[in-house]
């Protein structure tokens, strides 16, 4: 039996360049981890099948969840011939942006690896999950990274300074697909990605925090108006900055002094009682 956390992932810049002739958008992005995390957890069967097991009744228990696809990619790609179970202890919001499904396939890849001591690195776990969704190679390397291609392509950077994460996900499901196939990205708002690198390197919070951006918010806005004022609501809490995540709905907000954390979450619970709300640290 082996163990493996499957950490959350926000975006600090999430540009779209243009779209591609396969239909894909080629993006430039910065992502980071955030102590939010589920745990996948893998035991060998001697059947040659794969059993999928969860504590969350809401996502899919057979070839549809993204850590079925990823373990039988793994027993082909490698000839393993055992059947394994994965269990799910599930924290991190379902369709939320926050890539939740490709962690809990790049930590089944990496506790398959483990469980049957097979030889391979991690770059060589990643490129095999791109197959399966462009989030998954970052979630295998892990860290802070900036994501290019179809953000298969993965530059490992460092970590942006420390700092609270406030996340607060509306009720609803996003659909990354459909927000994609809105998007013109000629029209889009295009973050200072160069920037934020900048700033991250020098370890400069107000600079992160200035240059925080993604280019999908604003179709996921005029389709689902509660997250643009999640993220105005935030800012008129006092954080430091806020912004969506991915394809939504979860927005996140940036805060450094702890009682201004205490404050934005009270507001937030007397505000938005019903959506789900965390802090957790940077991890990336």
């Amino acid at each position: 039996m082996v163990t493996v956390k499957a950490p959350a992932k926000i975006n600090l810049t999430l540009d779209t360049l243009y779209k591609r002739e396969d239909n894909y958008h080629e993006v430039e992005m910065i992502m980071t981890m955030v102590d939010l995390a589920d745990y996948i957890t893998v035991s060998e069967l001697p059947q040659d099948k794969i059993v999928i097991k969860s504590n969350e009744c809401g996502i899919p228990l057979n070839e549809k969840n993204l850590a079925f696809q990823a373990a039988r990619l793994f027993k082909r790609h490698f000839k393993i011939t055992k059947g394994v179970e994965i269990f799910i202890k599930k924290r991190i919001p379902v369709s939320a942006g926050l890539a939740g499904g490709s962690s809990n396939a790049a930590a089944t890849l990496k506790a398959l690896r483990k469980l049957w001591r097979v030889k391979c690195t991690l770059e060589e776990l990643a490129q095999l999950g791109a197959a399966l969704g462009s989030d998954i190679p970052f979630c295998v390397i892990g860290g802070t990274a900036l994501a290019t291609g179809r953000g298969e392509v993965i530059h490992p950077i460092q970590s942006p300074p420390k700092c609270w994460v406030i996340l607060i996900k509306p009720r609803i499901g996003v659909s990354t697909r459909v927000v994609y196939e809105a998007l013109d990205a000629s029209k889009a708002h295009h973050p200072d990605t160069a920037g934020m690198m900048e700033a991250i390197a020098s370890k400069d919070y107000q600079g992160v925090c200035k240059r925080l951006g993604n280019s999908l918010e604003d179709v996921t806005f005029s389709k689902y108006p509660v997250v643009e004022e999640i993220k105005e609501k935030l800012i008129q809490f006092g954080a430091d900055a806020a912004l969506m995540s991915g394809s939504g709905p979860t927005v996140f907000a940036l805060v450094r002094k702890d009682y201004k954390l205490r404050r934005i979450i009270n507001s937030i619970h007397g505000c938005f009682r019903e959506y789900e709300v965390y802090a957790v640290r940077l991890i990336g």
